[in-house]
């Protein structure tokens, strides 16, 4: 019984992910837009992060957005087909779930994000324009 249970949803899987990449693609959100200065203040806050992720993980699809929305270029890496970047996740992150997002720290050191919710709340806080972002800090 377990074996035709992982059968149907393997099954399940393959016929819902072609829709799920298009409907990722048709309702992607439109990127904020900037100045070539601020965006390139954004892509240099930003070339340290990569996001581990499967391709067709609904959260993922979540956090992907949350990146176009925001006009993020953060490098994605494929955790599932990639035997790399999934050895990288489980060494790093110490589990193998997606979506985490890999930071590398001022100090040198690495943290791991879990959680889609998380990853996008930190995204909005470092990102989003206006109070308390990073890539655009207040001028007094």
């Amino acid at each position: 019984m377990r074996i035709i249970i992982r059968y149907f949803f393997r099954a399940l899987r393959l016929v819902l992910t072609p829709f799920m990449l298009l409907s990722e693609k048709l309702s992607a959100p439109k990127g904020i837009t900037r100045s070539a200065e601020q965006q390139a203040r954004v892509d240099e806050a930003s070339k340290d992060l990569a996001l581990y992720q499967f391709k067709a993980c609904p959260f993922c699809i979540k956090v992907r957005k949350e990146i176009a929305r925001l006009g993020l270029n953060i490098e994605t890496r494929d955790a599932q087909h990639d035997p790399q970047h999934r050895a990288a996740l489980e060494a790093g992150g110490g589990q193998i779930k997606v979506p985490c997002l890999k930071m590398h720290q001022d100090d040198g050191s690495e943290r791991w994000l879990y959680e889609s919710d998380d990853i996008r709340a930190w995204l909005r806080e470092q990102f989003e324009p206006g109070a308390g972002s990073r890539a655009f800090p207040q001028t007094p």
